[in-house]
């Protein structure tokens, strides 16, 4: 079993920051599964923000998060990162992290094997 559970979400502004966690946690858990991030906004598919590996190889997902989000984990405190910065109001989704048991990271939501309840982003104008 792996257990995941978000955190950092909440209502900010437009051009705000926020960072979000992924904590991982179970008997099965391994520090070499590969972590993402997706995100749904309200009445859209769940698309992927971006993925980690274990050496801290990013796979960013849509143009329209490059140059504002940054993924990182620390694999000692089995918790993955989302920094984004400059929000916009179309960022505001339920994001979900995820774990893959694999080295590459997915792009898919049919690969991930784990995924958390979510956290709310919501961004205001």
């Amino acid at each position: 079993q792996v257990q995941l559970v978000e955190s950092g979400g909440g209502l900010v502004q437009a051009g705000d920051s926020l960072r979000l966690s992924c904590a991982a946690s179970g008997p099965t858990y391994r520090i070499t599964y590969a972590m993402g991030w997706f995100r749904q906004a309200p009445g859209k598919e769940r698309v992927f923000v971006g993925g980690i590996r274990v050496d801290g190889d990013v796979t960013l997902g849509a143009d329209s998060v490059k140059g504002r989000f940054t993924i990182s984990r620390d694999n000692a405190k089995k918790t993955m990162y989302l920094q984004m910065e400059s929000l916009k109001p179309e960022d505001t989704a339920v994001y979900h992290c995820a774990a893959a048991a694999r080295i590459g990271v997915p792009t898919e939501i049919s690969e991930y094997e784990y995924w958390g309840q979510g956290t709310q982003v919501t961004v205001s104008s």
